[in-house]
């Protein structure tokens, strides 16, 4: 067994095993003992057992000896390889301290720097705030010392307009006493000089202005940009000389066009009698079966498509059997009629009578030999002579009444698309998206609203057209021209009154008196109706005016649709444009105290105002604000005897009633007091007393009323009386209930639905009565109270002040509700249901109406943008919840879109999101739904459609706001580049993406190209603006220059042809014209060409816009480069419509051509390249010739993918496509599997618009409708 000594001899070393490195060799001391010794202390341990030997009890203690040191050994193993690893990790702690103290050390010098760069920072953004001060501080200063040099300057200017006026005055006297005979001073007899005068020649005007500003002279920068500008025969005599082919205009002439000139007024259509396309139908009994037919089954088409437009259509017809009892009513529907159906026996008044009063549909029901009697054939020749307009169409049939009807639909959806509503060539049913966003198209980023336009001019209209001579008003409209004329600074002129003093007839009048003396002012009016209606917010009354103010300077760029800045930018924006202005800028707002906050909204009244802006405001004597009656104040009196008795028999001569002495001492003792001589009581009461049923006994009912309000709920009572069944009682008390809870009032055509009981003849009649009495008028085709104080008086009368509102409210609510259920969403609806379910505090229908996604998109495209938001904030959702409700509510509409139609709407959709998410200052949001509207309208419609152009134009916008400006520009030059294609070099599309670049170059300080880009784009806007129906009113304006044209240059110049082109007039002049003046080869007929072309391709005319296509395309191969962008353009555009055609073999050798064209221009690696090659590849597949379409495909992904990127939309859609050809084709099941199922990456890959990812149903931008249809062929973007 051995002692321990023999296990670890001296000297010799072990490894350590459970060392951390490499076991480290160590020599290990061992201490040995004899074994005697060991024994003995194992004897003495335990004690002395009997029985037992030596040698068992020795043994034992030796093998615990043993195990014992077995045990020991391990130990001191197991110890020292401890040791050892103690210490390694001890070597390694004090290198990690040393890296510690360094890194420390580093931290510390970190620290020290951040607290520097800090501290400079401070101190920086302290410098900041210092110098911002400062340049207020010099801001503030500039601007005053700007006011005081501009008040200067007037004051010396009206200084030496005095001495010209008495120049001229003297100048005036002499001529006068030169034509009475009068021997006058010769200066050539005179020895010196200094005396000299120059005299004009007898009998010479010599006013060198008529009208001028605010009813005074010019400013001299003003007389001479005018002398400058207009060189009439009035400056004959002044500095400038007049020469060329105005040397030969009279003067009546020229004042007449420069005041027309100078006069823009919005677009509003004249056919059309307050919005309403007014179908008068007059009929017999043997045509009254085609009448009914057409009543039932076309007119309901008819409405939707007026509707759909923005207009109402009605129905207007009276039986024959009653139309005796309605002479007045008769009478007064054929003067507002839009246009008439009549047969042969009835349209001599209707027609003949008033030849140009409206367009004519003659239904002649003839015999089988289609022969006419003598008097019909007498009758024609009488209408035939007095169609002098050509607004006579004749229907001559012979066969059924549903075919008569069905030809009497055709001539009128004719006449309504093309004269009445001015869709020259336009195919409403074709959904194309220029006509539904036309007004949008012209106005850039400018969302406006033409049926609030319509209702402030028709208010303007209805007041001018009143009798006021009776009234008095001379003295006033006096005191209003010395008022306005004061030298500058000066404060709001306000008009005050008591209710229905005649406030608004007063500020009508003398607008009109102001617009004929002074031509070259700009007035802006705004009349206020009832407080809660559309034109008491002011938000919209604030956007109306500055819009306005902008379009007169052709400039819309800048303008924020935020309801707070549009508020705060008002005034900069007035005195901006006011220093470029020539004359004067005057702003009339009627009733401003009953616009909602008034005082708080309309803060820039009390700030001083630019030297050459006059406002004026009209108030409420006793709502008038207290900070507002320290302003100059022209009050209207109560009126006087006299002029209560003028306007008393003015009424009795229009009615033929003569009233005794008696009666006349009665009303005079009566209308004494301040409540009974005012203009509205006494109008009233004048129409009350001429109703020619019981005089006397009315007279004295209506003496025993003491104010306004009393005699309206007696001039109501009385209404009631005269109808002769409680059932009309019964419908003109809901009828007025209806008015008054609603918005904005209610239409003809809606209270026909209401009420299916009431026939047209009745309503006419009773609106007609109601309009004799003061109650109602009608305005934008809606049915309104014509006065505050008649909305009250029904309120009392019918609603008890107001409780029952809330029934009637719910009607209006059920009614339009279902126009909503049968997705039939109309200016209407987005107008009255939000705001009747926010009146009932319905919160839950109204954010269910808002997230109808064409309700929201009606409000927002029209400007009400404001009003949308105040409904969001009512339902208690902010901006980001907001979104996330229409991104839901869209991508939800999307899962049910088929089809090219739903296709477009989507896309539009996707762009209002767009752009309204950017109005709200949430850019980043905007980016992914206008991207998925650029994708969808180049995948539905065509790359270059002019549509694109659109969404690209937004696109950028949001960049500029993002700040991206290397992104904005490119896509503004593609816009840019693709509008020039579609319309030319000079149209407002153009004009538009030029002052967008304009401005992204000056936020990027390219001053030059800025400049250079806005110079170009005001010439556009100057020459070419086209009026589609939006802001501006630039139709009449140029029928006058055309006027001035043909005057002054002749009929066949070429800028008579460039206006008749603006005018629309394709068709008929222009071409001939371009073509006489420039020559029928010449590039401008091609482009003439071009548009009559597709004008014909949108009414289906095919082979006319073949026909035309082709000559333009002949002509521009001729006159243009093989490369040219143009002949690409026209050559596109043929080969498609070859392809509609079904011509497939002459579409191939253009879209190869066009496929070339694009290879020069933009190189082979171009996007638009590859959008070429696809569609020749459709064009190969659809031809059978799929071979040659399977190398242009994967030509395309290869451009595709190398442009665009590997995961781009078009990528998979090029993918698919080919995944179609290669089953079809090669039978490669597995390739095209494979190509597929990338396809559906690429696909499933797509961005959510929110957050995450979430798959469309549609693609990005390739085909939509590649793998939909039951054909097998790859299909591509057009």
């Amino acid at each position: 067994m051995g002692t321990a000594s023999s296990l670890v001899s001296p000297g010799e070393v072990i490894e350590d095993g459970y060392g951390g490195e490499g076991g480290e060799a160590c020599e290990i001391p061992v201490e040995v003992k004899p074994k005697a010794r060991l024994l003995r202390s194992s004897f003495r341990r335990g004690p002395r057992v009997i029985g037992a030997s030596f040698k068992s009890t020795g043994s034992v203690d030796l093998e615990y000896a043993a195990e014992y040191e077995r045990l020991r050994k391990e130990y001191e193993i197991f110890r020292v390889s401890k040791n050892n690893e103690i210490s390694s990790m001890q070597k390694k702690e004090a290198k990690l301290d040393e890296e510690n103290k360094r890194l420390r050390a580093e931290l510390q010098a970190l620290q020290k720097t951040y607290q520097k760069i800090l501290r400079e920072k401070e101190s920086a953004l302290e410098a900041k705030y210092q110098a911002m001060e400062r340049a207020a501080t010099f801001e503030h200063d500039r601007d005053k010392v700007k006011r005081q040099f501009k008040i200067f300057r007037e004051t010396k200017e009206k200084e030496i307009q005095d001495l010209l006026r008495a120049k001229r005055d003297l100048e005036a006297k002499l001529q006068q006493l030169q034509a009475q005979g009068i021997q006058v001073y010769d200066p050539n007899d005179s020895d010196s000089d200094d005396n000299q005068t120059t005299v004009t020649a007898t009998g010479t005007q010599c006013e060198y202005w008529a009208g001028g500003v605010l009813g005074s002279e010019p400013s001299m920068g003003s007389m001479m940009q005018l002398q400058q500008t207009f060189k009439g025969p009035e400056f004959a005599h002044s500095l400038i000389d007049v020469e060329g082919p105005f040397a030969n205009v009279s003067r009546d002439d020229w004042d007449a066009a420069v005041a027309s000139l100078l006069q823009v007024s919005p677009h509003v259509r004249q056919a059309l009698w307050s919005n309403t396309v007014r179908c008068y139908l007059i009929f017999t009994q043997e045509t009254k079966a085609e009448l009914d037919i057409f009543i039932k089954k076309h007119s309901p088409v008819l409405r939707k498509m007026c509707e759909d437009l923005g207009h109402f259509y009605l129905n207007v017809f009276f039986p024959e059997e009653s139309a005796a009892s309605y002479t007045v009513e008769r009478k007064q529907e054929i003067e507002r009629s839009s246009v008439c159906v009549s047969v042969v026996e009835d349209c001599e008044e209707a027609f003949v009578k008033n030849p140009d009063g409206h367009p004519l549909v003659l239904y002649l029901r003839t015999g089988e030999d289609h022969s006419l009697t003598g008097s019909t054939r007498q009758l024609l020749e009488r209408i035939n002579a007095a169609d002098k307009a050509a607004k006579l169409k004749v229907v001559d049939h012979s066969g059924s009444a549903d075919d008569g009807a069905a030809l009497i639909y055709t001539d009128l959806d004719k006449i309504i698309k093309q004269e009445l509503l001015g869709l020259e060539g336009a195919d409403v049913d074709s959904k194309d998206p220029g006509i539904e966003e036309g007004h949008e198209e012209d106005s850039g980023d400018m969302l406006w609203d033409l049926h609030d336009e319509q209702e402030q001019i028709e208010s303007y209209q209805q007041a001018c057209s009143s009798n006021v001579s009776q009234l008095g008003f001379q003295k006033y409209i006096d005191c209003l021209n010395d008022m306005i004329t004061a030298p500058p600074p000066t404060p709001p002129l306000l008009v005050s009154g008591g209710p229905g003093s005649g406030k608004s007839l007063l500020l009508s009048k003398w607008i009109e008196l102001q617009q004929k003396q002074s031509p070259n002012t700009l007035f802006l009016y705004h009349f206020v109706d009832r407080p809660l209606s559309i034109s008491s917010e002011p938000v919209l009354i604030i956007k109306r005016l500055t819009v306005k103010l902008l379009q007169h300077f052709w400039s819309i760029s800048g303008f924020s649709m935020e309801p707070s800045k549009i508020l705060e930018e008002f005034p900069r924006w007035l005195e901006r444009l006011s220093a470029r202005h020539q004359g004067n800028i005057i702003i009339i707002i009627d009733s401003i105290d009953q616009i909602q906050q008034a005082e708080r909204h309309m803060k820039w009244l009390i700030d001083p105002l630019p030297v050459n802006v006059r406002v004026v405001v009209s108030v409420n004597v006793e709502t008038c604000p207290q900070a507002w009656r320290l302003w100059p104040t022209l009050h209207l009196d109560p009126l006087s005897p006299r002029e209560v008795r003028s306007v008393v028999c003015a009424e009795c001569q229009s009615m033929d009633l003569k009233l005794t002495k008696d009666q006349e001492k009665k009303l005079e003792r009566h209308c004494r007091s301040a409540s009974t001589c005012n203009a509205l009581y006494v109008t009233l009461l004048a129409r009350m007393i001429t109703r020619s049923v019981g005089l006397l006994e009315l007279l004295e009912q209506c003496l025993q009323c003491q104010d306004t309000m009393s005699l309206y709920q007696l001039a109501l009572k009385m209404m009631l009386n005269s109808l002769s069944t409680d059932k009309e009682q019964h419908i003109l008390r809901e009828i007025l209930c209806l008015v008054c809870a609603s918005h904005n009032g209610v239409s003809e055509s809606e209270i026909l639905d209401l009420f299916s009981e009431l026939e047209l003849p009745v309503l006419s009649s009773m609106l007609y009565h109601l309009n004799r009495l003061c109650i109602v008028t009608v305005r934008c085709g809606l049915i309104r109270f014509q006065h505050l104080q008649a909305w009250e008086a029904v309120r009392l009368q019918f609603l008890g002040g107001g409780s029952s509102s809330a029934n009637y409210r719910e009607k209006l609510i059920h009614y339009f509700s279902q126009q909503l259920s049968q997705d039939h969403v109309t200016w209407r609806v987005a107008d009255e249901l939000p705001w009747l379910l926010q009146q009932q505090e319905d919160r839950p229908k109204l954010q269910r109406s808002l997230l109808n996604l064409f309700v929201s998109q009606n409000l927002y495209k029209r400007g009400h943008f404001s009003e949308l938001l105040t409904y969001w904030q009512y339902v208690g959702k902010d901006k980001n919840s907001m979104a996330t409700e229409y991104f839901d509510s869209l991508k939800h509409y999307e899962k049910s879109c088929e089809g090219e139609d739903s296709m477009t709407k989507l896309a539009n959709l996707y762009e209002t999101l767009g752009r309204f998410l950017k109005d709200l200052g949430l850019p980043s949001q905007a980016v992914a739904p206008l991207q998925r509207s650029l994708e969808i309208r180049e995948t539905a419609l065509d790359p270059d459609h002019p549509s694109v152009a659109r969404s690209l134009h937004q696109l950028a916008g949001v960049y500029v706001q993002w700040k991206k400006y290397g992104n904005a520009e490119q896509l503004y030059k593609q816009a840019l580049e693709i509008s020039e294609n579609a319309y030319g070099a000079e149209h407002a599309s153009v004009a538009r993406e030029l002052e967008s670049l304009a401005v992204l170059y000056q936020k990027q300080n390219k001053y030059e190209q800025a400049e250079k880009l806005r110079k170009r784009s005001v010439k556009i806007r100057q020459k070419t603006a086209r009026q589609k129906g939006h802001m501006y009113g630039f139709t009449l304006l140029r029928r006058r220059a055309l006027q001035l044209e043909e005057l002054t240059l002749g009929k066949d110049s070429a800028d008579c042809a460039k206006t008749l082109n603006e005018l629309d007039y394709l068709k008929f002049y222009f071409k001939p014209m371009r073509q006489r003046v420039l020559g029928p080869d010449h590039p401008d007929c091609a482009q003439s060409l071009n548009n009559l072309a597709a004008l014909h391709t949108e009414r289906r005319e095919y082979e006319a816009a073949e026909d035309m296509y082709e000559r333009a395309l002949d002509i521009r191969k001729k006159a243009l480069s093989p490369d040219h962008p143009s002949l690409a353009y026209t050559l596109k555009h043929l080969a498609m419509l070859y392809k509609r055609r079904g011509k497939l073999d002459k579409a191939v050798p253009l879209y190869e051509l066009s496929l070339e064209i694009r290879e020069k221009s933009f190189g082979p690696k171009h996007p638009s390249v590859a959008t070429a090659l696809v569609n020749l590849a459709v064009i190969y597949c659809q031809l059978k010739k799929h071979s040659d379409a399977l190398p242009l495909y994967e030509r395309a992904l290869k451009v595709y993918e190398d442009s665009l990127g590997r995961s781009h939309p078009r990528v998979g859609e090029t993918l698919k496509n080919l995944a179609v050809l290669r089953y079809y084709e090669e039978g490669d099941f597995e390739k095209a599997a494979e190509l597929y199922k990338r396809a559906m990456e690429i696909k499933e890959a797509e961005p959510s618009l929110v957050c995450g990812n979430a798959p469309s149903r549609h693609s990005s931008s390739g085909d939509t409708f590649s793998l939909r249809g039951p054909a097998p062929l790859p299909h591509a973007p057009r």
